[in-house]
């Protein structure tokens, strides 16, 4: 039986250029890249047993792309639609385990706090939506509409009833306003904190350093060598940390703390340093900012809302001492501890620059904004609920 000849190929400009790029580009997938190489070669005129021994292709191979080529161009050079094997799960059983991982399991009085995969895949096939499923199936219906019942975010309502207002105050400090006028050079915003219970956890075998395909490796065993409490006055604007360690957290260490900043320049001399806190123990309520103001009259305490420490730019800096210095726990003694913190502050503020804090009193007003609307939109569905 004759050998039908190869089919000419013969590219216009345009297609030339995009079979190139096909050919030779660094992100091309391996079989579109040898399918279009097989077409350049079809173009110059060479047989398909010579682009065969060139490409390391089948003879069958390079005919078959030269011919789907030439009857449908670029576009043919691409995979055929395969029906595949018939889906083994209907639309509406997919449909029905997705329903079922949107419903937490106390309300089916399943005894779990969350649903996994495999709990999932388990419970399906109890309900009779399915004979049999893997967890890996489930996992992937669950992935197309980026649901994750495994895992899960916390929240808090707002209970302090000025919190809009306390807000307003800290964000204006940031941006470097006090009751609508800017601050003169001379006023200075402090955000002050404590971090409780740092321990001297020394391991009872050395630490490792890490190495060549090796991460640092730290004993989990260890003995207790105490622990203290550190503070930290962090000045917003000019990125410039003041610590220092106490035995425990009280108003008389945060006293300290304050006593610590105050008596030095530029703060001594200032003609307003505004201290924003928590409402922590310490520095809780009126009763805090007066036992301030009368020990420095330049000093003025400024409170964040009850449960909203995070807008305590302080809180940023221990997060930074607790990934840099705390974590992993190594110390011989809380000597070492003090030693570590006090030496971290100073090469901190060699090179610190200030936080870049994003979030304006617009955000803020936009936030309320928003859990205004969620809770009237609550309230009318718990109404209908009644009414119905």
């Amino acid at each position: 039986m004759p050998i039908p000849a190869a089919r000419q190929i013969v590219l216009r400009a345009a297609e030339r250029e995009r079979v190139k790029k096909m050919a030779y580009g660094h992100k091309t997938q391996h079989r579109m890249r040898m399918r279009a190489q097989v077409v350049l070669h079809a173009a110059h005129g060479r047989s398909n047993a010579r682009i065969a021994r060139e490409t390391g292709l089948h003879l069958d191979t390079v005919r078959t792309w030269r011919d789907r080529f030439a009857e449908l161009g670029v576009p043919g050079l691409a995979d055929r639609r395969r029906t595949g094997r018939p889906p083994a799960f209907s639309p509406l059983q997919a449909a029905q385990v997705k329903a079922l991982a949107c419903r937490l399991p106390a309300e089916s009085d399943i005894p779990l706090s969350r649903w996994s995969a495999p709990e999932l895949a388990r419970e399906v096939v109890a309900r009779e939506i399915a004979g049999a499923v893997s967890a890996s199936t489930v996992r992937r219906w669950l992935h197309q509409d980026a649901i994750k019942p495994w895992q899960h975010r916390s929240w808090i309502f707002i209970t302090d009833p000025d919190f809009q207002v306390k807000a307003e105050q800290v964000l204006e400090l940031y941006a470097r306003t006090w009751d609508g006028q800017p601050l003169a050079a001379d006023e200075y915003v402090i955000s002050a904190d404590e971090k409780t219970s740092i321990q001297a956890r020394c391991r009872c075998h050395p630490t490792l350093a890490p190495g060549r395909a090796r991460a640092m490796r730290v004993n989990h065993t260890y003995g207790r060598g105490g622990a203290l409490a550190y503070l930290a006055a962090y000045d917003v604007h000019r990125a410039k940390v003041f610590g220092r360690s106490e035995k425990t957290t009280g108003i008389d260490p945060f006293t300290n703390l304050v006593a610590q900043v105050m008596s030095q320049e530029p703060y001594a001399s200032a003609k307003r340093v505004f201290w924003i806190v928590d409402n922590g123990s310490s520095h809780r309520g009126h009763k805090a900012a007066d036992r301030l103001s009368a020990a420095f009259p330049n000093a003025v305490m400024v409170h964040t809302p009850i449960h909203a420490s995070w807008l305590n730019q302080v809180e940023i800096y221990f997060s930074v001492v607790q990934r840099k210095v705390v974590s992993p726990n190594d110390f011989i003694d809380l000597a070492q501890v003090r030693d570590r913190l006090r030496a971290f502050e100073d090469r901190y503020n060699a090179t610190a620059q200030p936080f870049q804090w994003k979030f304006t009193t617009s955000d803020l007003h936009a936030l309320l904004d928003r859990l205004d609307r969620h809770i009237t939109g609550q309230g009318e569905e718990f109404s209908g609920a009644l009414a119905a």
